[in-house]
């Protein structure tokens, strides 16, 4: 022992973010006293003491902002102008709270996972909380399902329901689900809940996507990342109330299992050796035998067959996935496949048998056709400053993403090589674009079905492996920690302010005043039973309420040609389409001129013609009129 410390032999414990195990290293243990001015520097406190304020201030901050939200008095940027400069601050001090968090990720991930809720809630929740009605009007329809399940105690899969409505008793899982929450919960219908669907359906999401990337990487700020990212990059909005969010939920749990639980002997190779390895990298989970393959094919029979019985679009992913993973020697399993497409086939040729031939009908027309099956909506050209700002935004994100996920498939290839069939299954609904349209919305679907490992790949660019390469020089190491230093909260920044245009930009077509859904109830209830309901549009609130007692026509849910041809004489095409005899009913809203308008499925000034010339027609008479819609009577000629 010289110079007043000795050397000892200390193995360093492996690092959690996930790195090998490292040999022993020497450590100089000093005796210097722990006072004085030969006293080594004071530790700082750790994370874990401090990780709480950005939190409480964020949710604080976010809590103060909530009741300045003018949702009531949205303009043409949706709720974007609505929001106060404190709500903004809110996401920022969430933001930079997480990414202090992610620093101690690997010994406190409860941290990092606090965050991921908070933001989930801020990002989320504020439609829960403020609205006093239903968000998003084409989600009445759902509760309107789960209403007639509750009142009928039955659905009728193969009666002919207008309102494209018939494919919804087709597949009733998740509508009998909800039915039995309404009885649990002793509310009178399913938008007592309804608007908290997306914040619910996000928790649920968290652990499976947690399970997904833990099978892949042993680093926890690896894991976190992607799943603050995929929270960003879920703008698409088809997790509310509806059954492509259960559905959706479902297939990613399907898919965590297998990827954990189906790889087969012998088949890992070199991904078990750590130096062959990316740091970050976990190693290929143990293989499983044909019993446990057998047992877990049972385990997870029933949530395929609750996929079925739920979605339509589904199970085709889900199948496609599971195809995928067989261009890996890892998971080339025939037999979850074939369960997966008996089950499909079987649910589809009975059930859905309707619904399904019609699809087979249609297929060849829209096979191929790459530009319309990927346009963005019915019309495919939005219009209006937050419509027109929303679908620049989507663009930008499925971009930033994409990029992000390329550059670590390019630059970390030995995390690539390992995470292989994470990157497969992403990549696997891709082809779909050329299949079908899915009515104008297989864009966002194929996005939000590749969004779990985009989002990995996407945290793997901006959270570099723990330790630079043995080879690289120090200058490189410095360089590589400091554009990873700025890179990510750059990043994470940005893309939370994509998302806010994208999720809110045309929040005007998705808050409906109750007292339009007043209006509409009451004039629907009015309808005698066998009466055609017609509207421009069906996206607006009650819509399809008693659904399968009456008829519906949306006529203006068309190409934005044959509207401008119907606006030139809107009385005359519609009392041509209506059938001698029939009692009808023309209600137009407020919430459906927002829609036509922003959707571009009406001209400028369109809706307000066609409401002008339908009230001043002698073929119709008024019914009630209000600030924010009418409802006219077809005053048939046989009458």
């Amino acid at each position: 022992m010289r110079g007043g410390s000795r050397t000892v032999q200390q193995r360093v414990p492996t690092p959690v973010t996930g790195g090998s195990a490292l040999p022993p290293v020497e450590r100089t243990e000093d005796h210097r006293p722990s006072t004085g001015p030969g006293a080594p520097p004071r530790s700082r406190p750790s994370l874990p003491d401090l990780a709480w304020l950005p939190l409480l201030l964020g949710l604080g901050l976010w809590s103060y902002a909530l009741p300045r939200i003018g949702f009531r008095t949205m303009g043409e940027y949706g709720l974007l102008d609505r929001l106060p400069a404190v709500f903004f601050a809110a996401l920022l001090v969430l933001t930079g709270g997480f990414l202090l968090a992610l620093r101690r990720a690997g010994t406190a991930p409860w941290w990092p996972a606090a965050y991921c809720v908070a933001m989930l809630f801020a990002l989320k929740a504020p439609p829960a909380v403020l609205y006093d009605s239903v968000r998003y009007p084409w989600a009445s329809k759902h509760d309107a399902v789960v209403n007639t399940l509750l009142a009928n105690g039955e659905l009728r899969p193969h009666a002919a329901l207008s309102g494209n409505m018939s494919a919804y008793d087709q597949w009733p899982g998740f509508f009998g689900l909800n039915a039995a929450l309404v009885r649990a919960f002793g509310v009178e219908s399913a938008a007592a809940y309804l608007n908290w669907a997306p914040v619910v359906l996000g928790l649920l999401l968290l652990p499976v996507l947690v399970l997904l990337y833990r099978t892949f990487t042993e680093d926890w700020r690896l894991v976190w990342t992607g799943v603050w990212i995929f929270q960003l990059a879920n703008w698409v909005g088809q997790d509310y109330l509806a059954p492509q969010g259960f559905a959706y939920l479902l297939h990613l749990t399907v898919l965590a299992v297998v990827l954990r639980h189906f790889v087969l002997p012998g088949s890992a190779g070199r991904l078990r050796d750590r130096t062959f390895l990316d740091p970050a990298a976990a190693a290929v989970p143990p293989p499983t035998g044909r019993r446990q393959r057998a047992v877990c094919v049972l385990v997870l029979t029933p949530l395929i067959a609750a996929i079925n019985a739920s979605h339509q679009l589904t199970p085709v992913m889900l199948c496609v996935s599971l195809f995928a993973l067989l261009f890996t020697r890892r998971y080339r399993n025939h037999g979850l496949l074939a369960v997966a497409g008996a089950l499909m086939l079987a649910w589809d040729l009975t059930m859905g048998r309707p619904l399904f031939t019609e699809t087979l009908g249609t297929l060849r027309e829209s096979l191929g056709e790459l530009t319309r099956n990927s346009r963005a909506g019915y019309a495919g050209q939005l219009t209006g400053p937050g419509p027109e700002l929303a679908g620049r935004a989507n663009v930008l994100m499925v971009l930033a993403v994409a990029v992000l996920a390329a550059v670590a498939v390019l630059t970390r290839r030995r995390l690539t090589r390992s995470a292989l069939p994470l990157l497969l299954v992403s990549a696997a609904p891709l082809p779909l674009f050329a299949v079908n349209d899915y009515g104008g919305e297989m864009l966002f679907r194929v996005y939000l079905f590749g969004l779990p490992g985009a989002a990995f790949f996407a945290a793997a660019a901006l959270v570099p492996a723990a330790g630079a390469p043995r080879d690289a020089s120090a200058r490189a190491r410095t360089v590589h920690r400091r554009v990873a230093h700025v890179a990510l909260p750059v990043s994470l920044v940005a893309l939370t302010a994509g998302f806010l245009p994208s999720y809110y930009g045309k929040e005007r077509m998705n808050y409906t005043p109750p007292a339009e859904t007043a209006l509409v109830t009451r004039a629907i209830d009015r309808a005698p039973e066998g009466s055609l309901v017609l509207a421009a549009t069906g996206s607006f609130p009650m819509a399809l309420h008693r659904y399968d007692r009456l008829e519906h026509w949306f006529f203006a849910e068309q190409e934005l040609p044959a509207n401008e041809r119907m606006l030139a004489d809107p009385a005359r095409h519609l009392a041509d389409g209506i059938p001698p005899g029939t009692r009808a009913y023309v209600v137009l809203t407020r919430t459906q001129d927002i829609y036509t308008a922003g959707e571009g499925l009406l001209p400028p000034g369109g809706f307000a013609t066609l409401r002008g010339e339908l009230a001043a027609s002698p073929l119709f008479t008024v019914v009630e009129e209000h600030p924010y819609g009418v409802v006219l009577e077809y005053r048939s000629p046989a009458r």
